[in-house]
C-alpha cells in the first residue's frame, strides 16, 4: 500500500483506447479511487485539453558564432473542467473502499484529427487530479483520438486530375532527345486501403532507355512565426518497365494501393499534412522529370449511390479522352413477334382459336361482337336522369309496373310498347327477336344508354 491510505487512483473513459472520438461527440468516464482508510481531500477536479503544438530550431552562423532560432506556436481546440468534489476551505473525508466519481461533456463541433510529427503534434488528453491536506497532489492522465470525418464525396474530390511534362535530356551540354509524360486519375479524394488506378503515357524521345515510376507522397507542414519546416515521406510507390529509346508506354489503369495512413489535414493553422501522387521518369545522366497530381485521404469512403454517378460520369469521359473507352452504339430496335415467338407456337394458338370462330352457334352479328365494334374507340355513355314520374305524358294513363328505361339518343315511345307486348305474349321457337332487341344496333344503344327507375 502506497503511503497516505491511497490504493489506486486510475482514470477511465468509457470507450476503448482503440475507438476514436469526432467532433460534437459526448466523452464519458469516470475516476476510480481506492484507499485503505479514511481519507481527507480538499477537492477532486477533472480537466479536458487539447490542441496543435508546433517547435524546432534551426542554426545559423554569424561570423564565428553560431546562433540558434527557436519556432514554437500553438493553437487550442479543446479546454474543459469540472470539480468532483468540490473545495470549499474544508476537507473531505472518505471512507475506506472504492469509490467512483462519472463525470461527461460535449465535445466542440470542429477538432482537428489527432497527429504525432517530427516538428509538431495535435494531441486530446482529459486529466484528473487529487488534492489533499500537507501531502502532495496526486495527478493521472489519459490520451484520447479524435478523428475528424473527412468526406470525399464532393464535386471536387470527385473531378478527375491530370497533368504533363516534358524535359530536354541533356548530359554534358549534349541534347540527348526529348523525354514527355502526361499522367491522369480518375478522382482526388481516397480513403485508406483504396487502389489508385494510374493512368499514364511515357514517351522516351531519347537515345537512353528510362524508367517511370509512382509514389504517393505524404508532406507534413510545420508553420511558426511566419517560417516553416517540411517533412516528406514516401506511402506507397510502384515502379514500371523500362522505356527504350524511341519508344512509347502507356499505362492503363496501374493499381497503386494506399497503406493505413492518417487522413488529410487542411484545416489547421500552425500545421498541414497534405498526400500527392508523384509520377516521375528516371532518366540517366541528367535529372529527373516529376509530376505531381494532388490527393485527399479522407475517412468516409466514396458512395456506392448518389454522388458516386457523377463519379462514374466523370470516369466515362476520362476514359473516353485517354482513349480507352468507346461509345455505346445507337440502340437496335426490339425484334419482330416471329423472331421471338416459333412458328410452332403461333400455329398451335390458331388452331385452339379457330374452332371458336367456327362454331355455327357463335354469330358475329352477336352482342358481343357488336358491343366491341360499337364502343371500343367511343368513350363512356352519358346516363340521363331518372324519371320518378308514375303516368305517361302521351298517353296519360299509368306505366306498367315493369321496370322500364328511357334512353337519351333515339328513344321511340314505340320500342317501350313493343317491349311491353313481348313481356305479355310467349315466344315462339324459331321467330325473329324485334327491332328493339339488344341483338340489333339500335337495341345495343338501347340497353347500354339507360338508368333503370
Amino acid at each position: 500500500m502506497r503511503p497516505g491510505g491511497v490504493r489506486s487512483f486510475a482514470l477511465e473513459l468509457a470507450r476503448g483506447p482503440d475507438d476514436a472520438y469526432r467532433g460534437g461527440e459526448r466523452l464519458c468516464g469516470r475516476v476510480l479511487l481506492e484507499v485503505a482508510a479514511p481519507l481527507r481531500v480538499l477537492a477532486l477536479e477533472v480537466a479536458a485539453r487539447g490542441g496543435a503544438v508546433t517547435h524546432w530550431l534551426e542554426a545559423r552562423s554569424v561570423g564565428v558564432n553560431a546562433i540558434s532560432s527557436d519556432y514554437v506556436a500553438a493553437e487550442t481546440y479543446l479546454r474543459w473542467r469540472q470539480l468532483l468534489l468540490r473545495g470549499t476551505g474544508e476537507t473531505t473525508t472518505l471512507p475506506p473502499g472504492r469509490h467512483e466519481f462519472p463525470f461527461s461533456f460535449q465535445l466542440p463541433p470542429t477538432l482537428v484529427t489527432s497527429f504525432e510529427g517530427k516538428h509538431g503534434s495535435v494531441r486530446y488528453c482529459i486529466k484528473a487530479t487529487l488534492h489533499r491536506p500537507w501531502v502532495p497532489t496526486r495527478r493521472t492522465r489519459k490520451v484520447f483520438t479524435v478523428i475528424e470525418p473527412v468526406d470525399i464525396n464532393t464535386p471536387a474530390l470527385l473531378a478527375p486530375q491530370a497533368g504533363a511534362r516534358e524535359k530536354i535530356a541533356r548530359s554534358w551540354y549534349s541534347n540527348r532527345g526529348l523525354v514527355s509524360l502526361s499522367a491522369k486519375i480518375d478522382r482526388k479524394g481516397y480513403t485508406p486501403g483504396e487502389v489508385i488506378p494510374v493512368f499514364a503515357e511515357i514517351d522516351n524521345g531519347s537515345t537512353r532507355p528510362v524508367l517511370p515510376r509512382a509514389a504517393v507522397i505524404q508532406t507534413q507542414t510545420f508553420m511558426a512565426r511566419g517560417a516553416r519546416k517540411q517533412k516528406r515521406a514516401v506511402v506507397a510507390s510502384l515502379s514500371g518497365e523500362p522505356v527504350g529509346p524511341g519508344r512509347r508506354a502507356l499505362w492503363q489503369g496501374r493499381a497503386l494501393r494506399i497503406p493505413p495512413v492518417g487522413p488529410s489535414i487542411l484545416h489547421c493553422r500552425v500545421l498541414h499534412v497534405d498526400y500527392a501522387l508523384k509520377v516521375c521518369v528516371d532518366i540517366p545522366g541528367s535529372s529527373k522529370l516529376l509530376l505531381e497530381l494532388p490527393l485527399v485521404i479522407g475517412t468516409i469512403p466514396l458512395h456506392p449511390f448518389g454522388s458516386r454517378s457523377s463519379s462514374v460520369g466523370s470516369h466515362a469521359s476520362f476514359l473516353m479522352d485517354w482513349g480507352l473507352g468507346v461509345l455505346p452504339e445507337r440502340p437496335e430496335a426490339p425484334p419482330e413477334y416471329s423472331e421471338v415467338v416459333p412458328d410452332e407456337e403461333v400455329a398451335a394458338m390458331e388452331q385452339s382459336l379457330l374452332p371458336l370462330l367456327q362454331d355455327p352457334d357463335v354469330s358475329m352479328d352477336g352482342p358481343f361482337f357488336a358491343y366491341i365494334e360499337e364502343f371500343r374507340f367511343r368513350p363512356p355513355p352519358l346516363y340521363s336522369e331518372p324519371d320518378w314520374c308514375p303516368f305517361d305524358i302521351q298517353t296519360g294513363k299509368l306505366r306498367s309496373q315493369l321496370p322500364t328505361c328511357r334512353c337519351d339518343i333515339g328513344w321511340n315511345p314505340q320500342d317501350r310498347e313493343v317491349q311491353m307486348e313481348k313481356q305479355k305474349t310467349p315466344e315462339k321457337k324459331g321467330s325473329t327477336l324485334p327491332a328493339a332487341t339488344p341483338s340489333s344496333p339500335r337495341g345495343l344503344i338501347f340497353c347500354h344508354k339507360i338508368q333503370w327507375f
